[in-house]
């Protein structure tokens, strides 16, 4: 029973002692910056090897070119704003825990969900592309389908569930491995470069319709979703705060090492791969970077094999990796009682096995029934732009609130650089609408259930000795026994 209750601005805060806490505990001190940074490297590296390429059907090459240089602009400014908040809010909520201390319990839960959207849906996107990579291989005649998703879940799930400090080693072992097949694929088209290649799809009737901008205008907006692939979830590794050796300082440098890598292999990759074969030849492919070599090169040979088995290290990084976040985000919104308090508890090895299961299983699910990578991929940017939102909003109310907050990183520029990266997330949540009315207003539904269930059930029984919490929850208090 709990042993005290707190009444806060319509919210009810249960003191649940220690005992809740000591089956909640993550484990200290696994990762220091280089694994944070190859986390960061590992959650986006997929998007290199699939997904972008559907930018090409929406905007062609310089539609995609615009709105990859856009969203990069976002995600580096996001980034910078990120780094901040991790180091002064080092906990394994991340985005969730920065939106309560800033916007408050509804605030925070609002971004909490829309992230555990983008972490939740994203493995199932990804895991069907794996299926696509294991089809072009022909491997024993296996086909894509939900017996490789299953396969893939099941193997890295466990992993995950055995510890995090072996799961984080293996995933830099694998992000490295998917970084030696990008530089071999970029050998290995730049020969076969032609800027004519870039602009071979057609230009159509549309307003501002051109070579470089096949689709018109329209063609940009629409391509922010597939630019966002490149970066999609190095917003996570403030996820890892509380298992991290010392958060304060680890954070901001990994994050940011992570984030530099990632736009260097952007950029290549979105300059080689049509540069090389021509931007219709993989507009459409679920294994584009393969797809290319053997477009270049006039058939398969080694080198297509090569990143054909070699570049599966890309997408199970990523898979991996968001595996972890998933997991995290979820541990800490059932923590704090805004979830289900039963899928926090963690196990012997002190990882939160029902939060891996549960999302787990969903994800699996989802790419079982849609194998569509398309629309799973729009429904987690979907969820990945609100929280963008969110979290730059959070910096800046932030700097203007807590002034005196201990920030031993502090974003430069401040909050211009966090404005503008409000702007541009703000732009991609419309952008998704655009290019997917379904797969936006699926993820609306969710998020409308999500916050019924918070109005009604769970914010009259969130915890106020979770770290996200207790800040304000023991302040308050303190207050009003003064008032008193």
């Amino acid at each position: 029973m709990p042993d005290k209750q707190i009444h806060i601005h319509g919210v009810d805060y249960e003191r649940v002692g220690a005992e809740y806490l000591e089956k909640r505990q993550l484990r200290r001190g696994a990762a220091g910056w280089v694994l944070l940074a190859g986390l960061g490297v590992a959650y986006v590296i997929s998007g290199d090897f699939a997904g972008w390429n559907f930018g090409l059907v929406e905007g062609g090459w310089g539609g995609l070119l615009i709105a990859t240089v856009l969203m990069a602009v976002m995600y580096t400014c996001m980034v910078f704003g990120l780094a901040e908040l991790a180091s002064a809010i080092p906990v394994a909520g991340a985005g969730y825990g920065f939106a309560r201390r800033a916007l408050g319990p509804l605030g925070g839960f609002a971004t909490g969900v829309a992230i555990l959207i983008e972490y939740a849906i994203a493995p199932a996107a990804i895991a069907v592309f794996i299926g696509g990579y294991i089809e072009a291989l022909g491997l024993f005649g296996i086909p894509g389908g939900w017996p490789v998703y299953l396969v893939f879940y099941a193997i890295f799930v466990g992993i995950h569930l055995y510890g995090v400090g072996e799961a984080l080693r293996l995933m830099f072992v694998i992000t490295g491995v998917a970084l030696v097949a990008l530089i071999a694929f970029v050998a290995g088209m730049l020969p076969q470069f032609d800027p004519a290649n870039l602009f071979d799809i057609e230009a159509t009737g549309a307003v501002g319709a051109s070579a470089f901008l096949p689709f018109g205008i329209a063609g940009v907006l629409s391509a922010f979703v597939y630019g966002i692939w490149f970066f999609l979830a190095i917003e996570g590794v403030p996820l890892a705060a509380e298992e991290t050796r010392e958060p304060k300082r680890d954070m901001p440098r990994g994050i940011i090492a992570g984030m530099t890598v990632l736009l260097v292999t952007a950029a290549l990759i979105l300059l080689t791969a049509p540069g090389g074969a021509g931007s219709s030849a993989i507009a459409e492919s679920d294994n584009p970077l393969p797809a290319a070599v053997r477009t270049a090169y006039g058939g398969n040979n080694f080198l297509a094999d090569f990143v054909n088995y070699v570049g599966l290290a890309g997408l199970i990084a990523s898979f991996f990796s968001i595996i972890y976040a998933y997991s995290r985000q979820m541990y800490a919104l059932s923590r704090a009682g805004y979830l289900p308090r039963w899928l926090s508890v963690t196990g012997r090895r002190k990882t939160p096995y029902l939060a891996l299961i549960v999302p787990g299983t969903i994800g699996f699910l989802l790419a079982a029934i849609t194998e569509n990578g398309a629309l799973l991929i729009n429904i987690a940017v979907f969820g990945a732009t609100v929280s963008y939102v969110l979290m730059m909003l959070s910096h800046i109310v932030l700097r203007a609130r807590e002034p005196r907050l201990d920030r031993p990183y502090r974003t430069p520029g401040g909050v211009t650089t966090t404005g503008i990266a409000l702007v541009l997330a703000l732009a991609a949540v419309v952008a998704t609408f655009l290019v997917d009315e379904i797969a936006a207003l699926i993820t609306a539904g969710i998020f409308v259930l999500h916050l019924a269930y918070f109005w009604f059930y769970s914010r009259h029984r969130l915890v106020a000795d979770a770290p996200e919490e207790e800040f304000e929850a023991v302040a308050r208090a303190e207050a009003e026994l003064a008032g008193g």
